[in-house]
């Protein structure tokens, strides 16, 4: 045990991730005293702008995208009661393939050392005793999410500290109910469908892709209940306004929200505590 508060530092690409996988934690911890600090590598320049203008779209302007972005994590860090907001500002790579994922200052294109010494930085004056990221893969291959993954695992091995280190994930029973849900929201639609035709499906190549994500049931070691505190995560979301178009969780409402998104799970990565697992704590072993 040690004798100083317990601090959780979560490391995310973009405004608005860190509300996706790790708002209740984040919410849940911060409730529970642990002091909870949140890093966002990139602005967020290549999200959707005023109106939902598209990057690359006339009138689109990453600048701007930027500093609305900003102010949406703030208010999203003030509902998650988030200690401590840290931004390395590199500029939104964008999706892989596009052409801003070689724009100079793209996170992308940034040396992982610069970027890692950066954040070793942080982590030293911070001494956080769980670490949070994505796994090599970003989760689903997004380049701003890879390249965080890589920083801090970098960070971590160039400081001193040992802390538990998790990647978010999610389990292959939940990818599934996520499709449930996606159908049976498709099918409660208003309005849209012509009377007498089906409504339509969800893109089964989307289902599919969606399907090989996240792990099997019994890889994954952390299963952490935040059920409560999905209130707060759903406002968080909600927080991130610019962006509702693309955040499919919004338009499901907060009770359907609350049934899919309570549990949030993990793969533990580094730990020296010898904390058994499966575990339901990210600070078990550490209090």
């Amino acid at each position: 045990m040690i004798d100083r508060p317990l601090t959780l530092m979560a490391v995310h690409a973009h405004p608005d991730d860190e509300a996706t996988s790790t708002g209740g934690v984040l919410a849940r911890y911060a409730a529970e005293g642990i002091r909870t600090v949140l890093v966002t590598c990139t602005d967020g320049g290549c999200g959707d702008g005023p109106g939902g203008v598209k990057p690359g779209d006339p009138g689109h302007d990453p600048q701007a995208v930027a500093g609305m972005r900003r102010k949406e994590l703030e208010a999203s860090a003030d509902v998650l009661k988030i200690s401590d907001l840290e931004t390395l500002d590199y500029a939104d790579s964008g999706m892989m393939g596009w052409p801003s994922n070689d724009a100079p200052g793209s996170f992308w294109k940034t040396p992982v050392e610069e970027g890692a010494t950066r954040l070793a930085e942080l982590m030293r004056h911070y001494r956080p005793d769980v670490v949070v990221t994505y796994d090599e893969n970003g989760f689903y291959g997004h380049p701003d999410h890879i390249q965080a993954h890589r920083i801090t695992m970098a960070a971590v091995e160039m400081t001193e500290l040992t802390p538990k280190v998790y990647w978010t994930t999610m389990p292959h029973s939940g990818i599934q109910r996520f499709g449930e849900i996606m159908r049976e929201f498709q099918e409660d639609l208003p309005g849209d469908a012509v009377p007498g035709e089906a409504v339509p499906e969800p893109d089964p190549d989307e289902l599919a892709a969606l399907a090989e994500l996240g792990l099997p049931d019994d890889q994954i070691t952390t299963w952490v209940d935040t059920t409560a505190y999905s209130g707060q995560k759903f406002d968080s979301l909600a927080a991130h306004a610019s962006q509702g178009e693309n955040i499919f969780f919004l338009k499901m409402g907060k009770e359907r929200f609350g049934e899919l998104m309570g549990m949030e799970t993990f793969l533990r990565v580094q730990d020296a505590t010898g904390a058994p697992v499966p575990e339901n704590d990210l600070f078990a072993g550490l209090r």
